[in-house]
Order: structure tokens, then sequence, then C-alpha cells
């Protein structure tokens, strides 16, 4: 069996840049993986079928059908597959889950069906499927730019506790459509938030919350009765000292350093009934 993780993300920044002639954004982003997983798992088949205890996860609803179905059309490829999924990321919850399922399902399958294809080659199969997939391939911590499928690997951010916190709240496909669509111009900013954030991971020296910024959260959290802005409260109230939109929402984070004030905080949060993750950084894949 070929196994492969396929691990959330979170965006340290996300800036939106403008709307692009061909309708997409144009986005500067840095992205960050996290030791939140789903598992996948890959055996030689007759006819390509998938197995997963969560009966939410709908492979049809899912960008894996289309990754499977990319590479046999791209490769000429009539091999079949057993994919066994363990999902762990939470759906919908703007995590990036769906994103990395593709883009583990693309190296899964190139492994088992020996297709011998390069990283790069991947890469642009996963352009393909969606703006995020090909992050997946790198991991780590990366700059996204375009629609965020140019991807540049960045100096690894300092590894650290990453506590999610999803709020029980509707989620949507579409949703993220619709948050670009709601931003205003005056959301839109240029790309020097992010440089200064890659300025400091290559100069070092000593983490700062300002640094973090998604621009998401000008609509997020617009109004202060707001679910996701009462939930952002709700965390700093209970010790968190900085709560972030985690991509398009809904779920939020938050940065720890040190491990055991991590584990108290997602021990508060637990005992609050709030669905959390105590999760930690990730480093770029080999």
């Amino acid at each position: 069996m070929v196994t492969v993780l396929a691990p959330a993300k979170i965006n340290l920044t996300l800036e939106v840049l403008g709307k692009r002639p061909d309708g997409y954004h144009e986005i500067r982003s840095v992205a960050q993986t996290i030791s939140l997983c789903d598992t996948f798992g890959f055996q030689l088949s007759q006819d390509i079928e998938f197995e997963c205890a969560n009966p939410d996860w709908l492979p049809q609803e899912s960008l894996v059908v289309g990754a499977v179905h990319l590479l046999q059309e791209k490769t000429g490829c009539n091999k079949g597959a057993k994919i066994e999924v363990v999902k762990r990321i939470p759906l919908i919850s703007g995590l990036g889950g769906d994103s990395s399922d593709a883009a583990a399902t693309l190296v899964g399958l190139n492994r088992l069906w020996e297709l011998g294809l390069s990283r790069q080659e991947l890469h642009g199969l996963a352009a393909q499927l969606g703006s995020d997939v090909p992050f997946f391939l790198y991991g780590g911590t990366a700059l996204l730019e375009g629609r965020g499928e140019r991807v540049t690997p960045l100096p690894p951010f300092p590894h650290m506790r990453v506590i999610v916190v999803v709020p029980d709240v509707p989620r949507q496909p579409g949703k993220t459509k619709q948050l670009f669509e709601s931003l205003k111009p005056n959301h839109y900013t240029d790309g020097r938030i992010s440089q200064r954030f890659i300025d400091w991971l290559k100069r070092g020296g000593e983490f700062a919350p300002l640094l973090l910024f998604n621009t998401f959260e000008n609509v997020a959290f617009a109004s202060r009765t707001s679910q996701l802005s009462v939930y952002r409260g709700h965390a700093i109230e209970l010790g968190a000292t900085h709560v972030h939109l985690a991509g398009s929402g809904p779920a939020l984070f938050t940065l720890v350093k040190d491990r055991s004030q991590a584990e108290e905080l997602y021990l508060r949060f637990r005992q609050q009934k709030m669905e959390s993750y105590l999760t930690e950084t990730l480093e770029t894949k080999e």
C-alpha cells in the first residue's frame, strides 16, 4: 500500500491585490501546513473505488475524483485503485482539506501506478484542479501568487503550536467565491504586507502577531454580532492573544510558542464544547 498524508493549512498572510480580467482575483499569501492531516492509502484494484468512514465526505463532491480522472487522461493509464481515506480535517472549513486531498491523490497514484511524473509535472495538473492544490505538493511555508497556483517555497516559519477552532456555523460550498465578491476596493492591498512577513522570515528574530493578516477578516468580522466575531471574542476571553481567520473560514486559529500554554488553552476551548484541534507547524516536504 502507498500511504500519503494530506495536511491542512493556514494562511499567515492573505492579501487580495485586485480582480483579474479572467474573473479571478490576484492574491499574495504566505501559507503554512499544519499537522492536522487526512490520510490516504492506495492499493491496486480493477476499478476506482473509495472507502471512508466519514459519511459526510462524498468523493463525487470532492476534487479527488477530478484528480483521478485528470491523471488517467493525461497519462493514458488505465489501472485502477482502491483509495482508503481517513478524514480528520473538518469539511468546508477554510483549512484547504479538499485541495490537500487532491494533491495527495496525485502523489499517491503517481507512485502506485509508477507513472514517474516529476513534481513540476504534477504541479501543472494540480493547477488545473484548483488554485490551492499546487501548494500541497510542497507544504511547509510558501508564498502563493496569481490565483494561488504560483508557489515559491520560503524559509521555514518557526515551529509553533497551532490551535484551530471551528465555529458551529453553517458551512456552505462556494463560500470562498462569496467572500471574494464581498470584498470592497479598499480591502485590496499591494502585496507589501506579505513582503514584510517574508522579509522577517529571512531576517529572523522574535515573531510578532502583528505580522499576521487576512483580508477576508474585513468581511467575516465586519459586525461585532456576527457568529464568527462572537467566536473570536470568546476565544480571546479564554486566553488567546490573537485569533485569525483560516483562509476563507469559518475555522479560526491562534499561534502559541510554549507547549504547556498551548495545551492549557486547548483544554479551555474543549471544556467550552468548542470544536478544537491542537496542531503544530510542519516543514516543507522533501
